[in-house]
């Protein structure tokens, strides 16, 4: 099963909250309480994002986290990367060197290239502002970006 991570999954919903009031400015209690999520762990993830220049730190009274760009910029896959690291279907699908002893031998790798540079697209595709805005489970659904990634060549 293809999965997020627990703190990227978390990492989504932290920014999400942090988009749905750019201006305004987010302490870690305070998103945990809005999210429902335990505090340690939004106070990791603001840091990690902070770290990462998704987010934009302020000391002080009226101190807190920012978006450090706008949010129709920041895309889902650079939070993914933010927290977990490359996005990456398997160890072969990251750039650089792989410690897979059987690299040279994989028929499939061609195949789980295909299927990790799809998946990283759509990703890519959807932006903080998209999930900021408020759901309406009775609007129809937008129409699908993604195109078809598996052809017969």
């Amino acid at each position: 099963m293809l999965r997020l991570s627990r703190l990227a999954d978390y990492g989504v919903m932290v920014m999400a909250h942090v988009a749905a009031d750019p201006d305004g400015a987010h302490n870690a209690a305070d998103t945990a309480a809005a999210t429902g999520l335990p505090g340690p762990t939004v106070a990791k993830i603001m840091a990690r994002l902070a770290k990462g220049g998704l987010l934009a730190s302020q000391r002080g009274a009226r101190g807190g986290y920012r978006l450090a760009q706008p949010a129709a910029v920041t895309t889902v896959a650079a939070i993914i990367t933010a927290l977990d690291g490359p996005i990456a279907l398997t160890q072969c699908s990251t750039s650089g060197p792989s410690a897979c002893d059987r690299e040279n031998l994989c028929v499939s790798r061609r195949g789980i290239n295909r299927i990790n540079t799809a998946i990283r697209g759509a990703l890519e595709g959807v932006t903080l502002a998209e999930l900021a805005q408020p759901y309406d489970f009775f609007a129809p659904l937008p129409p699908r970006t993604v195109s078809a990634v598996v052809s017969n060549s």
